[in-house]
């Protein structure tokens, strides 16, 4: 395999990615640029349905993707409605949750609308193919794939994968159907291959083994030349898992995040991420990428301004981003209490009983901490206020009194992250 610093490449497609930091792992860097230059590239991920929404965790592929079409090839976004009844093993300590077939179903509907912001889909030229493994895997017929598709594995190289090895390792049990689950997705490349002519699937570094099984199983059954590429995992430059937040996930819908809050995410990055995270998540170009990351002092903090508002308007419209950046500059820089800030809203009743601090806080209400654990942890170490006033008394309650002239109780975490308490 070439190291991918070592490899110039030829294509736009790979120009681009190289340049803006997309390459951890190629199986074949010379083909790719091949096919690329030929124009006859399609390219598929897979995003199993197992939430509402796709995370940012997911967004490093689907900008990929967006530069591949850019780039004359083909992008297909494959929904894992089959893959998604098994569970992916891959990074997690314990099986998934099964989730029924209209929890699938409806989380497919949901995680579907993103696609649109990123690409352009259509059945001429290169335009972008949405489709489901359901299709086929839901077809298969088990003595037949044991036949036609099992003998191709071998037990003792599956063990060897990463998913299934650490998972071992760890002493946590690994299911036959998580163990099944690499069989599925080196079909669906095949039948990709089989079906719109699929060359290379792309994905996070932790799909690597997956994605090379699938190149492997294609050369057996009479598909040979497929071909994969993998970005990094990314990390923060302090060395936590980007995409978390003391209250959970980074969602890209804005019913289970809001605009506001996904420009707040951004808005935080560490000073050191910020030129990787321009050109990772952002359409700038590069010389402009360039001279926002040369920026100290002050200007490092307008770069960061920069890159959530674009950021959040590739994701939510320019408009949302641009009323994101007003909210945060009248709570930041006037000091006012802006009225688009996040709110949730409770009834008269409630507050007349009294709601806890605790659970305000939580995931219930305000979503600023993922537990009451986590919101006593916070209020020992100062980090929570109500109306601007730090919280010290745990078993602490919220009441009508407690309401400000504008009729909310506003709820902050730190200093950058608020919720207000609206009356229904």
């Amino acid at each position: 395999m070439i190291p991918a610093e070592t490899f110039v490449p030829k294509s736009e497609f790979l120009k681009v990615l190289a340049e803006r930091g997309y390459v951890h792992q190629c199986s074949d860097f010379a083909g790719v640029d091949a096919a690329a230059l030929e124009g006859r590239l399609t390219v598929y991920v897979g995003y199993d349905c197992t939430a509402a929404s796709l995370h940012i965790g997911h967004l490093l592929s689907i900008m990929m993707l967006h530069w591949l079409q850019k780039t004359g090839g083909r992008p297909i976004a494959l929904m894992g409605g089959g893959t998604t009844r098994v569970g992916d093993p891959s990074g997690r300590d314990e099986s998934r949750k099964i989730l029924s077939l209209e929890q699938i179903e409806a989380n497919k509907a949901g995680i579907q609308k993103t696609f649109s912001r990123f690409l352009e889909f259509g059945d001429s030229g290169n335009g972008a193919v949405m489709v489901d493994n359901a299709e086929w895997l839901t077809k298969l017929n088990y003595i037949e794939m044991l036949r036609d598709i099992g003998r191709h594995f071998s037990v003792n190289r599956m063990m060897s994968m990463d998913s299934v090895r650490m998972r071992l390792e760890r002493d946590q049990e690994l299911s036959f159907l998580e163990f099944n689950y690499m069989i599925l997705q080196a079909y669906d490349f095949v039948e990709l291959n089989r079906r719109h002519g699929c060359l290379m699937q792309m994905g996070g570094s932790d799909q690597w083994g997956n994605i090379v099984t699938g190149i492997d199983l294609g050369r057996r059954m009479g598909h040979p030349g497929l071909l994969g590429l993998t970005c990094p995992l990314l990390t923060t430059a302090s060395g936590a898992k980007m995409g978390k937040t003391a209250a959970g996930a980074v969602w890209l819908d804005a019913q289970m995040l809001s605009p506001y809050e996904y420009w707040q995410f951004w808005r935080n990055t560490e000073d050191a991420d910020v030129e990787r995270f321009l050109k990772l998540f952002t359409f700038l170009p590069l010389d402009t990428i360039a001279e926002l990351s040369a920026r100290t002092g002050a200007g490092i903090n307008e770069a960061k301004t920069v890159l959530a508002t674009e950021a959040t308007a590739l994701m939510h419209g320019r408009e949302a981003a641009e009323a994101a950046a007003e909210t945060a500059r009248k709570t930041f820089v006037e000091g006012s209490l802006a009225a688009d800030l996040p709110s949730v809203t409770v009834s008269r009743s409630l507050l007349e009983a009294g709601i806890g601090v605790l659970t305000a806080f939580g995931p219930e209400y305000a979503k600023l901490v993922p537990s009451t654990s986590e919101a006593r942890r916070q209020i020992k170490s100062g980090g929570l206020k109500v109306n601007d006033v730090a919280v010290t008394d745990e078993r602490g309650v919220l009441r009508e009194a407690d309401l400000t002239e504008d009729g909310v109780i506003k709820l902050s975490f730190g200093k950058k992250r608020h919720v207000l308490l609206r009356l229904a």
